[in-house]
């Protein structure tokens, strides 16, 4: 169980490194010295390789959970890819505390589901085991069933897993997580998760991160502009 407090601010430690080698070449680490976490959903978006998973774990890292996900009670290491980026972390908290936590993430939920089997802990989880169900499914039991609330959840890129109609029902269980004081932290390229109305969204680009409203972001008006005229854009795309 995790018992910390509301996440308020992250701030970085930019003394003593050299800002020219990985990860504190970011263009976010280089650019700003503290981000603003929302009280209920804190979203990171952009393009692949602007930073948004390595901070993502970072955080997870500075918090207590795991490098390749779970509770903070998961202690298992399959290959440390982590950077050192939590190193540099600093976080500041509200007294209001959290009693439930977990740090999910799409690249190494193979491993996580495999600790729990090991662990025998398949009851917190459906009582079946995640290997025994279809990647998006076992996706969602670990959202449906170990989630408690009154809690601080980490969430990387979950709509790898989800359909559509999967993710606006994940909409639906936040929102009832958030009601039971439950605070999220997702890295997304989904524009159905990404539509919560009470949020803050961070874009990450190559000139480094800036909080954006929703229509404001990249994600959305691709998805917009795609959906508006889709053969349209196909067509444009493949020159005929």
């Amino acid at each position: 169980m995790i018992s910390r407090g509301e996440l308020i601010d992250v701030y970085f430690n930019k003394e003593d490194i050299d800002l020219d080698v990985y990860p504190f070449s970011l263009p976010f680490f280089n650019m700003v010295d503290r981000l603003k976490i929302h009280p209920q959903i804190t979203y990171l978006v952009g393009e692949n390789g602007t930073g948004k998973s390595t901070l993502l774990e970072a955080i997870a890292i500075a918090s207590g959970f795991n490098p390749e996900g779970g509770t903070v009670n998961f202690n298992f290491s399959t290959r440390e890819s982590h950077s050192i980026l939590h190193k540099y972390l600093r976080t500041s908290r509200s007294t209001r505390r959290h009693t439930d936590g977990f740090f999910l993430r799409s690249e190494s939920f193979f491993n996580v589901a495999t600790e729990i089997d090991h662990l025998g802990a398949i009851e917190s989880y459906g009582d079946q085991s995640l290997h025994e169900q279809s990647h998006g499914e076992a996706f969602w039991s670990v959202f449906m069933n170990r989630f408690l609330g009154n809690g601080f959840y980490i969430l990387d890129e979950p709509e790898a897993a989800l359909s559509p109609s999967r993710q606006m029902a994940m909409l639906l269980r936040m929102d009832e997580l958030i009601a039971d004081n439950s605070q999220f932290i997702i890295a997304t390229h989904s524009p159905i998760l990404l539509a919560y109305p009470n949020s803050i969204i961070y874009e990450f680009s190559g000139e480094g991160v800036q909080a954006l409203k929703y229509e404001q972001t990249e994600l959305f008006q691709t998805y917009r502009d795609f959906f508006r005229d889709p053969a349209y854009v196909v067509d444009r795309m493949l020159n005929r």
